[in-house]
């Protein structure tokens, strides 16, 4: 029976499989983690043995757009393509989730309506859609264009691809494929709908050349933290991926995401919001801290001190590089809330210039830092106080750092209640208390 008290749903972000740039330098670590099977193996085998709701892939469609100094120093240059990695990794593995990111600015929703209605039956049920729009630039020339789409036009674009693609995924009812050997009749033509879309933005007959999902659709994560970004989520999502920094950016997003799901008529239940956030466990507070200052010192300066440019607005690589940051900045036309943050991070931890540019050029987001039991009570104060519905776990280096989440952190969590014994179900939509969709075109009651 489902224990009535509310629980964290935990993912997994792995690709890269560590958003730090010193992460392939740690004592220990895997070099080549991102572009290695076996490894990826063990990694989500771990990931289910600790009963995470799913492995999560982000992807890109360029290299990324950063000076090739900054670049030749990241190992997210080079990572498997999404749809094959976990259709290899869904017959390694039973229950848990497979979510992969797939562009609806460069991609065509055909395309992505069959992989992920493929990959939803590979893995009986637990494929994941990330929507993105893409948000670089660069995407655009390897795809013939010479300009990116605007903002605006790509989150147009997006909402009528979701409705094309879930159109597409409903071509057939449940029970179309009578498969009769007697008769002689494979499916019922009754039960086939041809979509017909003609849009603004697309043109798709169909139908799908596959039976339907097992999950019904696969399930639906969104990314946008933007105007739009919040209303596609609001409209489409099942799951939000997101990075505020801290605990009250957090609630104010939970609480519009939800009220704007609630506007477009759909329970505030069936959306959780899982934001990002690194994990570093030790043995205490300090224990985690030497290892985000070692696992940051692995940032090589160059490019740190060009991330930490970039923050405040102005050349910081004429300070100082082992003394305080200077208090007497000059005013600049750049971001004042990136500013603001890096003389916060300054005064709160005391950090040197150079500590501040590694921590902006390895990772700057959101962390949770400590013992288990120190970041079990912080991740059940989020839980509590409406700021998340859990956390895509970002993980400082691997293999350690996965290991000391599942061995010492998710044994905490259970004990306190707060995370699964064991899965209840077998698909994503089970794992997230998640409603499957009837089909748009047939009454499935029937």
């Amino acid at each position: 029976m489902t224990d009535s008290k509310p629980q964290l749903h935990l993912t997994a972000f792995m690709r890269p499989v560590s958003l730090h740039t010193g992460a392939w330098r740690y004592p220990g670590s895997y070099p080549d983690a991102n572009f290695n099977f076996k490894h990826l193996t063990y990694f989500i085998q771990k990931l289910e043995a600790a009963k995470f709701d799913a492995f999560f892939m982000a992807d890109h469609l360029a290299v990324l757009n950063m000076p090739v100094e900054a670049l030749k120093r990241s190992h997210t240059v080079t990572s498997f393509e999404p749809f094959t990695l976990l259709s290899a990794l869904s017959a390694v593995t039973e229950k848990i989730g497979l979510a992969a990111t797939a562009s609806t600015t460069y991609d065509l929703p055909y395309h992505v309506a069959r992989r992920f209605a493929s990959l939803d039956h590979l893995s009986n049920g637990r494929a994941a859609w990330n929507i993105v729009t893409t948000g670089n630039p660069e995407s655009s020339h390897n795809f013939g264009f010479n300009e990116h789409m605007a903002h605006g036009d790509r989150y147009k674009r997006a909402r009528e691809f979701y409705d094309v693609v879930t159109g597409l995924w409903d071509s057939f009812a449940d029970d179309a494929f009578s498969r009769n050997v007697e008769t002689g009749e494979f499916f019922d033509p009754a039960k086939l709908h041809v979509l017909n879309h003609s849009g603004d933005e697309l043109k798709v007959r169909g139908p799908l050349n596959i039976a339907r999902p097992p999950q019904g659709w696969p399930v639906i994560v969104q990314a946008g933290q933007s105007e739009p970004g919040k209303q596609l989520a609001a409209e489409t999502a099942e799951v939000v991926f997101c990075s505020p920094k801290d605990i009250e950016g957090a609630k104010a997003l939970y609480a519009d995401i939800k009220d704007r799901v609630e506007k477009a008529g759909r329970k505030r239940e069936q959306l959780k919001i899982l934001p990002a956030a690194m994990i570093i466990v030790g043995d205490s507070k300090e224990d985690a801290q030497e290892k985000r200052l070692k696992l940051d010192s692995l940032v090589h300066y160059d490019s740190a001190i060009a991330s930490l440019s970039i923050a405040l607005g102005t050349d910081a690589s004429v300070f100082d590089a082992d003394s305080p940051l200077p208090t007497d900045l000059p005013e600049t036309n750049a971001s004042k809330t990136a500013r603001e943050g890096v003389e916060r991070l300054a005064k709160r931890e005391g950090l040197t210039v150079r500590q501040i540019a590694q921590r902006y050029g390895g990772y700057s987001g959101l962390a949770f830092l400590g013992s288990p039991s120190d970041i079990a009570s912080e991740m059940e104060t989020w839980l509590k106080e409406e700021a998340s519905d859990g956390f895509t776990c970002v993980f400082p280096f691997l293999p350690q750092g996965l290991e000391e989440v599942t061995d010492r952190l998710i044994p905490e969590l259970q004990r306190r209640g707060l995370f699964r014994q064991d899965y209840e179900g077998s698909t994503l939509r089970e794992h997230f208390g998640l409603e499957r969709p009837q089909n748009q075109f047939f009454n499935e009651a029937n």
